[in-house]
């Protein structure tokens, strides 16, 4: 949960949709409630769990972040709050922090979000994507070992490439999305999704246990936010912004592709890749170099800063999932329109968890699916909005949605039953006990612009 100190009351959030809103809401009235109640606050026995307000001078900012982004027992059951180890510079740079699942995060810099997200279309922003989940894979088996919990080919990927998968169940059902990079044959660099962290950790380390009780080598190496950061450098200027700082030729680096070398000095590892939809790298780094890093990017012109408000608008354009919205432990990926996600080789094999029951989905379809919807004029449709046919019957909801910064519109991504999910096709979507038009439409809603050296 969030809590948002907000001209006298609490605005509760309980995911990114919601805390959009009510930062959104909030941006230009929260500055002078937000000073009177500071010393309320501290003088009771309730807590303030985030406050927000770029308007505040940064020594005082750096205060209230230290003594009051604290979680209250009452209203959450994260037990702690964390910080990635660029948390200082956002507070500097005088970011509106918030705690999203967990993590201490700009959602926004002194732009509107719109703003930060049409320049990361334009230009390039810098995303801190530390709170990311970076383990390393090692050993003999380090391959078979990670095939045996997602839907990917590891023996055919060439080292230095990387590919999107999933951990599914043995329902077929998803436990998260991941990026697995091949630096060897024994040798993966893993990144998957921070609030999944817990349960990540523990599904790779039973499986360990189950390697190891038959012999089979396997080292796993979390590593630790706090030791080794993680930026996302998003936007069509990116590629020329970052090879003024690195001596390799960038493009040779191709989408989904790997390479560790050296920045500013610091030694990292860059991937070309990202959240966005267009052009763009993640560069992991060791703490210690971090903050020279991005501040060494920073200087670059037409980079800029860019928080969660604006990467979650950017994916959504992007038709990219969000785990815990778009898909989760009971939908498969084929219903998450991500039959691509199943390799071939995995296909015939049909050796990874939930294999009868997506092969069955890929062969005969499945009942439900995910689609882009595209709204007229009207309030966007967010997570939770109910989807009706035409005549009225509920039969689906909104799992993301918003405003198109891009688009001038609304747009949203859903669950449907097949015979509604054919594009062209018209529904409607109850947004505040009103009824809006939709159109089934394909995704990406913006064009991509992933670099493929063609």
């Amino acid at each position: 949960m969030l809590r948002f100190g907000v001209q006298g009351r609490f605005v509760i959030c309980g995911n990114l949709e919601k805390c959009l809103d009510a930062t959104g809401n909030v941006r230009d009235t929260c500055s002078i409630a937000l000073r009177s109640r500071v010393k309320q606050k501290h003088a009771s026995t309730s807590r303030l769990n985030c406050l927000i307000d770029s308007a505040v001078p940064s020594a005082t900012a750096n205060a209230i972040q230290t003594q009051s982004c604290q979680l209250s027992s009452s209203t959450s059951g994260v037990n702690e709050v964390r910080k990635t180890c660029l948390y200082d510079l956002h507070v500097e740079k005088q970011g509106k922090v918030v705690n999203f699942a967990g993590w201490l995060l700009p959602v926004q810099y002194r732009e509107a979000i719109a703003a930060s997200h049409q320049h990361t279309r334009s230009y390039a922003s810098l995303f801190d994507v530390g709170h990311m989940m970076q383990t390393h894979i090692i050993g003999k088996d380090a391959g078979e070992y990670l095939e045996s919990l997602t839907t990917c080919d590891l023996k055919n990927l060439k080292n230095g490439a990387a590919t999107l998968t999933v951990f599914t169940n043995d329902m077929g059902g998803i436990l998260d999305d991941l990026i697995v990079t091949k630096d060897d044959e024994d040798k993966y660099f893993v990144v998957s999704n921070a609030a999944r962290r817990n349960e990540d950790s523990q599904l790779l380390l039973e499986r360990q246990e189950d390697f190891k009780r038959t012999g089979k080598n396997v080292r796993i190496d979390f590593l630790d936010p706090l030791q080794q950061g993680l930026v996302a450098l998003q936007g069509p200027t990116a590629a020329a912004a970052l090879q003024s700082l690195v001596k390799i030729d960038l493009q040779t680096l191709k989408f989904m592709n790997s390479v560790k070398t050296e920045v500013a000095g610091s030694q990292v590892r860059i991937s070309r890749c990202g959240y966005t939809g267009e052009d763009g790298f993640e560069i992991s780094v060791l703490a210690k170099d971090a903050v020279n890093l991005v501040e060494r990017i920073l200087e670059i012109s037409h980079v800029k800063l860019a928080g969660l408000g604006a990467r979650d608008s950017l994916r959504l354009e992007a038709g990219l999932c969000l785990y815990g919205n778009d898909m989760n432990a009971d939908t498969t990926p084929v219903e998450a329109a991500l039959t691509w996600l199943i390799a071939k080789r995995r296909r015939v094999e049909a050796n990874f968890p939930g294999a009868q029951r997506i092969l069955s989905q890929i062969k005969t379809g499945a009942a439900e699916k995910r689609v882009g919807l595209l709204l007229g004029q009207g309030p966007p449709a967010r997570q939770g909005a109910p989807i009706l046919t035409p005549e009225g019957e509920r039969v689906g909801k909104v799992t993301s949605g918003g405003p198109s910064p891009t688009l001038g519109r609304p747009i949203a991504m859903g669950y449907v039953p097949s015979d509604l999910a054919q594009f062209g096709g018209g529904v409607l979507i109850e947004v505040r006990g009103k009824t809006y038009k939709a159109t089934v439409t394909k995704m990406p809603f913006v064009k991509t612009n992933y670099y493929t050296a063609k």
